[in-house]
């Protein structure tokens, strides 16, 4: 039997469901962010692994946005296939990527792994959220093509 190179060979797929936003904007009032906003960004992201989104491996998922306008703030947790992921900090890396691209510089923008779903979740968490690691590792010219390929058809 021949091994795979894949950290994670057979994912399970998730089927996704498009979801319908209720507008209600009312001339004069400022458009602000809410969590259906930042999970549209972020769900077609590819995965780094497989030919798959994020949302259909259920890495990302609408109840794990959270935004807080008046602070400025957004958080995504995400969560890894398999407990053991080497590739969580990549992933998270394109998720962060995506967004700071995506949004107004004023937000702050935290990515998180979803608690207990990874054997490494703190030292994964503090360089998904150090700005000099995050910025140094954009440096890498071979792991910023690998960002921008993920995130490249995710509009």
């Amino acid at each position: 039997m021949a091994t795979s190179s894949l950290i994670n060979p057979n994912p399970t797929i998730y089927e996704v469901h498009e979801i319908l936003r209720d507008e209600h904007h009312v001339a004069g009032e400022q458009d602000e962010f809410d969590s259906l906003e930042i999970f549209d960004l972020i769900r077609k992201i590819n995965d780094p692994e497989h030919p798959l989104t994020l949302e259909q491996l259920n890495v990302t998922k609408l109840e794990n946005c959270f935004v807080d306008n008046s602070k400025s703030y957004v958080r995504v947790n995400f969560t890894p296939t398999i407990p053991h992921c080497s590739m969580a900090t990549l992933i998270g890396l394109c998720l962060r990527v995506k967004l700071l691209r995506s949004l107004p510089d004023r937000f702050k923008v935290d990515i998180l792994i979803t608690p207990g779903t990874h054997a490494s979740e703190a030292a994964v968490n503090k360089q998904l959220n150090d700005k000099e690691r995050v910025a140094a590792a954009l440096e890498n010219g071979h792991l910023l093509d690998v960002v921008n390929g993920c995130i490249a058809h995710s509009d």
